[in-house]
């Protein structure tokens, strides 16, 4: 098949005409097709079940050390969930405290904590005139919403195959003391999938802020999440950087089983310097009394171990593997001919990206919806949901089954096509 880019005016006219007529029996199908945000399938879920018999009215629910799950107290979280979700993080017991279910809470919490009562003794960023945070990009869309809730600039920063565009981080931060933060996808970044070369963690562990409160967010939310046994790829363990460069306290990092066990009864936790834990510990003081230890303690009995967990992971790949090589399979087959785009391949986590020809995102999206087909809006993995070249589409495969993914990805790439030979006319005319 000829390049769209190569077709003439009359060859994209005859194009068009026939995508559309495919695009119209699609819409006969009255679908309700959605890939809008990263959740598990009830396969996934399924895989968890056994928590629900890890306790029960006859099981003992105390720890090792004697701690009674069921009362109050255990601030920081009970010793065998330190250990465990420790080593999923790569992290010592000592420098983690366990939470609720949610990572994102903890996130929005550290900002919070920063904004009305500073870092460290340094000024609240509440009173200061202005607060920038570093965005890569294409980023996760709900790290941005809580920068922007709290009116808190927010920068993009190019992302690369190898991390964010190290060289730009290192200027800004350097030079501008109202930088005060980053945000990081380090492992399977979202949406891309891309993962920080060992070169990109040891800069980012050499970062020299201007900014005495300046704080890397490193949201670790992938760790284990390989969609293959003998294909991964490995990170280098920034708080262990960080120490080695000097700079032990510039890190925050954010963990959950979200996407492990059930995302809304898991268990969250963040790891960072004894320092930092003491300033968060205090104020945990007068927010609770502590998070639930049974939740914690029946993730510590399903699973045993970090082997287990990792078996257990495996079963997750093995269930949204096919989904992700659906996708591609669709895009190389529907769109490479085309010359059309250009799509990442991730080794995992939950998302690829792709990016349509400048200005075609919202059409794409627009497109779908109206066949039945709910994606992320396009710009939503910009700050602000601005996307300045309205390009990058996050595509989300692990919710839907096999056969309606393989559908929803016959329909998304039948709009591409005909808002990219659309495009393409419209150039013809204007030339």
């Amino acid at each position: 098949m000829k390049k769209y880019a190569e077709m003439n005016k009359q060859e994209l006219e005859q194009e068009i005409v026939k995508l559309k007529a495919e695009y119209k029996k699609f819409q006969e199908m009255e679908l309700s097709l959605n890939m809008a945000r990263g959740k598990p399938c009830r396969e996934q879920l399924d895989l968890s079940m056994g928590m629900m018999d890890a306790l029960n009215s006859e099981a003992d629910l105390s720890c090792e050390d004697g701690t009674d799950c069921r009362n109050y107290g255990v601030l920081t979280g009970i010793h065998e969930a330190k250990v465990l979700l420790g080593a999923m993080m790569e992290n010592k017991p000592e420098n983690i405290i366990i939470y609720g279910n949610s990572s994102l809470n903890v996130m929005y919490d550290t900002v919070s904590r920063a904004y009305t009562h500073g870092i460290m003794g340094n000024t609240p960023w509440c009173k200061l005139d202005r607060v920038k945070f570093l965005c890569p990009v294409p980023g996760y869309d709900r790290h941005f919403a809580i920068t922007e809730y709290f009116g808190i600039e927010m920068i993009p920063v190019r992302m690369t195959p190898t991390g964010p565009d190290m060289d730009e981080v290192e200027r800004l931060v350097a030079h501008d003391e109202s930088v005060k933060g980053i945000w990081c996808v380090p492992k399977y970044s979202n949406p891309q999938g891309y993962s920080y070369s060992d070169e990109t963690v040891r800069r980012f562990a050499r970062l020299r802020p201007a900014a005495r409160d300046f704080r890397i967010f490193w949201d670790n939310a992938y760790g284990i999440h390989h969609l293959y046994d003998d294909n991964q790829d490995y990170l280098i363990e920034i708080l262990e950087e960080c120490k080695k460069a000097g700079s032990p306290d510039m890190v925050y990092k954010f963990s959950s089983t979200s996407k492990i066990t059930f995302p809304g009864s898991g268990i969250a936790a963040i790891a960072t310097s004894l320092n930092n834990l003491e300033e968060i510990k205090a104020q945990l003081t007068y927010q609770t009394i502590g998070h639930d230890k049974v939740n914690q303690l029946r993730h510590v009995r399903f699973f045993g171990d970090i082997n287990g967990m990792k078996e257990h992971m495996k079963k997750h790949a093995a269930i949204i593997r096919p989904k992700f090589e659906a996708v591609i399979d669709a895009l190389e087959k529907d769109l490479a001919p085309c010359g059309i785009g250009s799509w990442t391949k991730p080794k995992g986590g939950y998302f690829l990206s792709f990016d349509a020809p400048e200005g075609c995102a919202k059409a794409i999206v627009d497109r779908a919806k109206k066949a039945g087909v709910t994606m992320t809006n396009a710009g939503a993995t910009w700050p602000y949901g601005k996307d300045p070249h309205d390009s990058n589409i996050r595509i989300a495969p692990t919710f839907p089954n096999l056969n309606d993914l393989k559908l929803a990805m016959e329909i998304f790439t039948t709009c591409v096509r005909i808002v990219a030979a659309e495009k393409y006319l419209k150039e013809f005319s204007e030339a």
